[in-house]
């Protein structure tokens, strides 16, 4: 039995952590260990938008050590993310640099919605548990050091993930502006807190109720390991934490230093952890907090694990993101039946022209997400609705998504109803992160093409947004792709569409697409098929 060890590398916020681990697709994932070394990044990015030289020179010395003890355990493979400090830092390019240069690490900046989406990975390797309590009303609460997260589940369905600048170094460098006893710190925190939870609160938890909550991130671990209530093992009640709120609130922060034999940067932290963790708890009403003890570094190894099929998950995760996508498309009103249409159609022809567009799932994943979303800028502007989607979508982080991807899908959104410029098409992405991300800009600007044509030829065949080509069937034959439907009626305005799109598609893949119509034939009075013809709808 083969055993692969794997290093997981988290450059967080507040600390730099690695996780070594042992992985086989018979016994999974076992962590051997652990490493922490506190570093606070999210300290200087912040209060000043950059990370100081003499931090950076710290955490490259601490990385270097991390790259020996990768060495000691003799380290097959390993994935080093960073996240909100470096993420919103000025000075990252610079710094992911150095880190090059001095460490011979790659580290990869992630997206807040791929961080969660990373440690939601890692809960649901505890399949037991978590499958049982996500069958009722369950959020995944993440306080970060830099932000928080809600992802909301309803009946096994994740219906939503929003993040919320709830971070406990964004809180604690708040309060510091503000002079105050301890009462009137935790009285602002509870004011921040609602305040960031009230549109939350509205659009998510008017008619639907929560009844446990996971907890996951180093904060949590932190209060949780601070409780002394061995009794309760990784299960709190409400009562409990409220009574570890009232006696937090009666000690100063060199009191709960000494207390709980911490130093002044931790202690420091404690208080706005408790204070938004037990507002948390009040305002979604739940009765349980489960904390699995899961650290980004257990979703790291999760997602690298599952990749490279060394576990394998009963969770459908892909189904999480498209759960998530179609309740933005509810929310935008353009969850309709043309868009179940339309995406049969968008699918089947993907799936049709594997040999020439060679994309995987993946891709096939973002062209499905690009069909529910490519209607939802309606919602704001029926005449720009292409640019209105563009922004909706670069606004709203979709769980499991990075931001590249979001990106594609949103241009692809975009050109489905404007001329595709191939000079033109706007990425955020940096081109010093093509290595990171294995596509150069080009890749991406040809991906982007290849998803619109599929959009734009799925969109015309329901031009009328009728379903009449729900029936049809589809083949590629020489160098074309043959849609045969067996609709009656007419269907004039569904070809003209069509062929108007048919050029493009064939300008990106060199297969003309194709429309038939097999039309029956009635005698007067009958109620059979006396013969079938067939009608070329787009010609070359």
């Amino acid at each position: 039995m083969a055993v692969r060890t794997f290093a997981a590398i988290d450059v967080g916020s507040f600390e730099l952590e690695l996780g070594i681990y042992e992985m086989t697709y018979k016994t999974g994932i076992r962590r051997i260990d652990h490493i922490r070394h506190v570093i606070a990044l999210g300290k200087d990015t912040y209060s000043t938008g950059k990370i100081s030289y003499e931090l950076v020179e710290e955490m490259c010395q601490v990385l270097e050590e991390f790259v020996q003890i990768m060495k000691s355990y003799k380290v097959k493979d390993y994935r080093a993310y960073a996240t909100s400090a470096m993420r919103e830092a000025h000075n990252r390019q610079i710094i992911l640099d150095q880190i090059r240069v001095r460490t011979g690490l790659t580290v990869r900046i992630i997206s807040n919605s791929e961080q969660r989406f990373i440690s939601y990975k890692a809960i649901a390797a505890k399949a037991a548990e978590f499958n049982k309590i996500i069958q009722k009303g369950t959020a995944i609460v993440d306080v970060g050091f830099g932000s928080a997260q809600l992802s909301l589940f309803d009946k096994d369905s994740l219906v939503t993930t929003q993040n919320l600048p709830l971070g406990t170094l964004r809180v604690r460098g708040l309060l510091a502006r503000i002079p105050a006893t301890v009462e009137e710190h935790k009285q602002h925190i509870e004011e921040i807190v609602d305040n960031e939870l009230f549109t939350f609160r509205k659009m998510y938890l008017k008619d639907r109720e929560i009844t446990n909550l996971i907890g996951i991130g180093e904060n949590i671990l932190y209060i949780i390991n601070r409780l002394d209530l061995n009794t309760y093992g990784d299960k709190v009640d409400a009562a409990t934490m409220n009574r570890f709120y009232q006696r937090m609130c009666q000690m100063t922060t060199d009191q709960i230093e000494e207390r709980f034999g911490v130093n002044s940067e931790y202690a420091s932290l404690l208080l706005p952890s408790v204070v938004v963790y037990k507002r948390i708890l009040e305002l979604t009403g739940a009765e349980m907090f489960w904390v699995p003890g899961i650290r980004l570094c257990d979703g790291i190894a999760a997602e690298y694990a599952s990749e490279n099929k060394l576990v394998k998950f009963s969770h459908n995760f892909e189904n999480d993101i498209l759960a998530a996508s179609r309740n933005i498309a509810k929310r935008y009103k353009c969850h309709t039946s043309h868009n179940q249409v339309l995406e049969q159609y968008a699918l089947c022809i993907f799936d049709n022209m594997k040999k020439f567009h060679g994309l995987g799932q993946r891709e096939r994943l973002m062209l499905q997400i690009a069909v529910l979303l490519h209607a939802c800028g309606k919602f704001i502007s029926i005449k720009n609705s292409n640019e209105c989607s563009y922004n909706i979508i670069m606004s709203t982080e979709i769980i499991g998504l990075s931001h590249l991807e979001r990106e594609i899908i949103a241009n692809v959104v975009r050109y489905n109803i404007r001329d595709f410029d191939y000079d033109k098409v706007q990425l955020e992405t940096q081109v010093h992160q093509e290595e990171d991300i294995g596509m150069s800009r080009n890749a991406i600007t040809i991906l982007i093409a290849k998803l619109t044509a599929i959009l734009r030829l799925a969109n015309s065949m329901d031009r009328s947004h009728r379903g009449k080509l729900v029936d049809c069937r589809m083949a590629i034959r020489e160098n074309e792709l043959v849609i045969t439907t067996g609709y009656p009626g007419n269907m004039a305005l569904e070809a003209a569409s069509f062929e108007q799109k048919a050029d493009f598609f064939e300008e990106i893949f060199g297969i003309r697409p194709i429309l038939r119509q097999k039309r029956r034939v009635y005698t007067s009075g009958a109620t059979h098929v006396l013969q079938w013809g067939v009608q070329k709808a787009a010609t070359r």
